[in-house]
Formats: C-alpha cells, structure tokens, sequence
C-alpha cells in the first residue's frame, strides 16, 4: 500500500509539473546574472502566475534582434526583453511582435508609445571614469579625440550601448561624424560584443574611461561603498536609452505573456531595477529611488532620434565609425 501511496504521489507530481505552463523570456546576460533583476524578477512573478518564468540569453541587446531574426517564428521565446528605441523601428519591421495592449503609465524622461513595446528601464549613456586616476576628464567627444585618454567601447552591430554611441556621435556631429570617430581612433583600447566585457576591461584597469551609464557610479555608491566612480557630462548633451520588451506573435502562451508585460508596470518589478540593473525604472517605485542615485549628474541636454528615423541613419552612422576604425 505504502508503494503505491509513493507511485501515485510521484505520478501526481510529474502530472503537476507537466501541466505548469511556462513562460521563456529571451534577455541579454546581465540581466539574469546572480546580481542582476532576472533572479529577483523570476521569483515574485512566479509568486502570482502559477507558471515556470524562464530566461533565456542571448547575448548584449542587438544580438537578440539579430537572433530573433535568424530564428524567426520557430524561437522558443514568448516575450524579448532588452531591445531599445534604437531597435524597435527594426523589430517592428520583422513581423515578429504582437501588440501589447497594456495602458499603464511609465514615468520617462520623454513621451513614449508604441504598440508593440513597453519600456522597463531608461537611462543616459555617458563614458565612466575613476576620480582616483583621471582628475580631469574630457568635456565632449572633441576633448576626448584631442586627448591621450584611453576608453573602451562595445560593438554597435551586436550591442545597444555600441549603438547609441555612434548615433549618439552622429545627432552631435551630422556630417561630421565620420571625422570624429577618426580622431576617436587612437582613443580607443578594444571594442568589445556588450557591455559586460567593456565594463570589466575597465574595472580591471584597461583603460582611463568605459562606455556605460550615468547611472553606473550608483553602482560603486550603493552596493560598494565606493564614490571613486564617475560619469563624464558631455557638452554635446547625453544620449537617451529606454530598454523595452515585447511579446512574440508566434508564442504558445499569449496570456501569460500579456501577463508579465503587465508585471512589467508594477512595484513588484520595478523596485528590482534601480539596484540590480542600475538603470532608473520606467515607473517611479512607491519608496522612490535608492539615495544613491541623488548623487548623480544630471544632464543638461538629452539626444535621442526617433525610433522611426534611427535604421537609416544608424547605417550611415554604423558604416561611418567601421570605416574610421579600419584604417
């Protein structure tokens, strides 16, 4: 009796997992590392969607569209989350996103709408120094070009922050950008696939400045103790990034899907990212923000292009800084 009280307990239990449906979430790598949101965001999801929350990386931002684009209908993914304005234009283009439907409000910088995406996180790109060695950081992209200073940056074919650097580059300068990036040339250490790699070439001491966020020295601030980090204000303004998810039209669970991008506007996730992804949250969380981030710069003007503008000049502005690096 006591075996087939067990086989039955055990044949339940495969039945249980076998009928609880899953959600998978294609994300780049930071975001599901250990001190990453993924973890944190996994786990109060699951508390109230009687589902399996499943990431699945792909690499930096870009080579998730790139990925996507190869899969097609056929990925596994149901939801993708970490493109950016910079991508959606593309994204919106492949056929592959449904529209959301949600209607919360998110609280950016900008006015945002766009029927297939909903933003998660926002924040400026800016290059990181170290006070400790660099007493007087470049002003702009002519000061850094002018200078012996050493930066690392990420590839824009395969990364979002590699992406808003050159269209950043090129809002600035226009026509002029190709210019720029020559003079950048010999400023530059590596190019790395995402920022990942970047940020840690520059922690381990690669190089005097890393393409990151204004966000990042709230990183050291609150979670080291450490105030040694900066970000570098740019007289040419900082470049906006607001990440974004969007649900798959091929997916098998489009309520669950609906469900997490839902997720998305609530406490509940929004509270995870000022300190695990140290961006600011697309929703202001009901205790505000950590102290930590009262201490950093504040732009005095934001660039951004419109996401419908961005495939064009991103392949001019993309051609513009190979070239320069080439020769």
């Amino acid at each position: 009796m006591r075996y087939l009280l067990a086989a039955g307990l055990m044949g339940a239990a495969t039945m249980a997992a076998a009928e609880t449906p899953v959600l998978t979430v294609l994300t780049y790598d930071s975001f599901t590392s250990e001190w990453g949101p993924g973890p944190i965001i996994e786990k109060a999801f699951e508390a109230e969607c009687a589902c399996d929350l499943r990431f699945v990386t792909g690499g930096d931002g870009a080579a998730l569209l790139s990925r996507l684009k190869m899969e097609g209908a056929a990925s596994e993914a149901d939801v993708v989350l970490g493109l950016d304005t910079n991508l959606t234009a593309e994204a919106t283009a492949t056929g592959l996103f449904a529209p959301h439907g949600q209607d919360w409000g998110a609280n950016l910088p900008i006015a945002f709408a766009d029927p297939n995406f909903v933003p998660y996180d926002w924040g400026w790109f800016a290059f990181v120094y170290d006070k400790t060695k660099l007493a007087s950081p470049p002003k702009g992209f002519e000061d850094l070009a002018a200078s012996d200073v050493k930066i690392v940056i990420q590839d824009p074919r395969s990364s979002t922050p590699g992406l808003g650097l050159v269209l950043w580059v090129k809002q600035a300068y226009g026509d002029r950008a190709g210019e720029i990036w020559t003079g950048l040339a010999d400023n530059i250490v590596t190019v790395t696939p995402g920022w990942s790699e970047a940020y840690g070439l520059f922690l381990n001491g690669e190089a005097d400045m890393v393409l990151s966020y204004t966000t990042s020295p709230a990183y050291h601030i609150g979670a080291e103790k450490d105030d040694s980090k900066a970000a570098a204000p740019f007289v040419e303004g900082q470049y906006l990034q607001v990440e974004v998810a969007g649900k798959l039209a091929a997916t098998d669970q489009p309520e669950l899907a609906d469900k997490f991008l839902a997720f998305i506007g609530t406490d509940a996730f929004q509270t995870a990212i000022p300190e695990t992804n140290w961006m600011y949250p697309a929703v202001t969380p009901a205790a505000g923000l950590p102290a930590s981030f009262s201490t950093l710069i504040q732009p005095e003007k934001t660039l951004l292009i419109p996401p419908a503008e961005v495939p064009e000049i991103a392949k001019a502005a993309v051609e513009e800084w190979r070239a320069a690096l080439s020769q």
